[in-house]
């Protein structure tokens, strides 16, 4: 009688753990329902993963940050990664170009972004600036990294000097 109902706790355990793409997204779900308790906090949450895709083993990396401003109801989550969900299917979907985590400060007589790639040198770097967008793109070997920023104000190529170091890009845009 013991036996019967481990067995039934096991077939069930195994009904609530879906597995492969489903399991990934319902995981994301599961993390949204929680970034509302770290909104408050401002912590960055980042995970790495593999899954098995229709295509085998793929490593994906994923996360979200949460930030608040001091005084403002406004909370902003980005996402950040490789992972995404394929806006015709609905298929989770592991990019070959990473998004990078990206921050904006107003510094008073500049704009500084900040872009986070691992691997990437200033050579590696390709910046395009069009009104109030910056368009970073990086490669070197099989790091791919992309990402459109918008900008608190409009600038143009010659307000703009950018350097790259151990994988951290900063871009300055006077005013």
């Amino acid at each position: 009688m013991n036996d019967d109902s481990e067995e039934n706790k096991e077939k069930d355990s195994r009904k609530e753990t879906p597995s492969g793409a489903k399991g990934f997204l319902d995981g994301l779900s599961n993390l949204l329902e929680k970034l509302g308790d770290l909104a408050e906090k401002g912590e960055e949450l980042k995970k790495t993963g593999e899954f098995q895709g229709s295509q085998g083993k793929v490593r994906g990396v994923y996360g979200f940050r949460v930030k608040t401003g001091l005084g403002k109801q406004d909370v902003n989550i980005e996402p950040f990664g490789n992972v995404h969900e394929d806006e015709n299917t609905g298929e989770t979907v592991v990019s070959e170009i990473t998004e990078p985590l990206v921050d904006v400060f107003d510094e008073g007589k500049y704009v500084l972004v900040v872009a986070e790639m691992p691997g990437i040198g200033e050579q590696d770097v390709d910046l395009k600036l069009h009104g109030d967008i910056l368009t970073l793109s990086a490669a070197k070997g099989q790091k791919k990294y992309r990402k459109e920023v918008l900008l608190p104000a409009s600038f143009s190529m010659d307000q703009m000097t950018y350097s790259c170091r151990n994988g951290i890009m900063e871009v300055k845009l006077s005013k």
